[in-house]
C-alpha cells in the first residue's frame, strides 16, 4: 500500500533537519512536494539533489502573505493541496528572570502563528476538495515543562491545543480532515543553535548528546500519510531511546 504517492505535500522548515529528511522520503514514495523555508539557496539545493515533482519557495511562516502564497502555488502547479506539514519552528529556552523578550516573540510568532498561518490558508482548500491532512509539530516540551523551557513549552502546549481543536470542528462537519500533532524529543538538528542562554544551552547539550536522526520523525510523518483515508493517526511523540525527560 502505497497512499504516499502523487499526493501534493507541503512543508514549511523544509530546508534542514526534519523538513529536510521529510522531503527525501516522501519524494521516494513518489510525492508532489512544496517547500518553504526562508533559506532558498537551501531549498535550491534540495531541488536540485532530489529532482521532480518539487516547487520551492522562499516563505517566513510569521508572514501570513507569504504562507498564503505557499499554498496557492502548490494549488496552481499540481491543482490540489492534500497534506500540509506545518513545521517551521524556533526553540530558543531561556529562563524567565532573563527577560529574553524578542526570543519569547519570536517563538510566538513562529511557532503558534507560523501553524495557524498554514492552518487558515489551506483550510478552504482542503474543505472544498473535501479531504485532506494537517500536520503540526509539536515537542515533548508540548507534554512536560523543565525550568527554562516556560515559553517555548506555551507554544508547543498550544500547537497540541490547536490541532485537537482543529481535528474536532473537521469531525463535527464530516470534513474528511485529517490532523496529526507530532512531538519529537531531542532530535539532531540545528535547533539547539537558537539556544543564546549560555546557562541554558549546557543543560539541553546534555540533553541533546544522544539525539536520534531527524529520520525518525520522516518515518513517521510518512506513516500517517500513507494510511488509509478513514484513519487518522492523531498523536505520536518520539523520544531516544535513552531520554528520561
Amino acid at each position: 500500500m502505497n497512499n504516499v504517492k502523487d499526493k501534493v505535500v507541503v512543508i514549511t522548515g523544509a530546508s534542514s533537519g526534519i523538513g529536510e529528511e521529510t522531503v527525501s522520503l516522501l519524494s521516494e514514495n513518489g510525492a508532489n512536494l512544496v517547500l518553504g523555508a526562508r533559506r532558498l539557496n537551501r531549498l535550491e539545493e534540495i531541488q536540485k539533489n532530489i529532482g521532480n515533482n518539487i516547487c520551492i519557495q522562499k516563505t517566513d511562516v510569521t508572514n501570513a502573505n507569504e504562507v498564503n502564497a505557499l499554498i496557492e502555488t502548490a494549488y496552481n502547479e499540481f491543482g490540489r493541496v492534500d497534506v500540509l506539514i506545518n513545521n517551521a519552528g524556533l526553540m530558543p529556552q531561556s529562563f524567565l528572570e532573563k527577560n529574553k523578550q524578542d526570543e519569547w516573540n519570536q517563538m510566538i510568532d513562529v511557532n503558534i502563528k507560523g501553524v495557524l498561518y498554514g492552518i487558515g490558508a489551506v483550510l478552504p482548500y482542503m474543505r472544498e476538495q473535501k479531504s485532506g491532512h494537517i500536520i503540526n509539530l509539536a515537542s515533548v516540551a508540548g507534554h512536560v515543562v523543565f525550568p527554562g523551557s516556560a515559553v517555548y513549552s506555551g507554544t508547543k502546549y498550544a500547537v497540541r491545543a490547536i490541532t485537537e481543536g482543529l481535528r474536532q470542528e473537521e469531525a463535527a462537519v464530516g470534513s474528511n480532515i485529517r490532523t496529526t500533532i507530532l512531538s519529537p524529543g531531542a532530535i539532531d538538528t540545528e535547533l539547539t543553535d537558537h539556544i543564546s542562554d549560555k546557562e541554558m544551552k549546557k543543560g539541553i547539550d546534555e540533553v541533546y548528546k544522544d539525539a536520534i536522526k531527524p529520520d525518525a520523525i520522516a518515518r513517521a510523518i510518512n506513516y500517517a500519510i500513507n494510511e488509509p483515508e478513514e484513519s487518522s493517526v492523531n498523536e505520536f511523540i518520539i523520544r531516544p531511546s535513552s531520554q528520561n525527560l
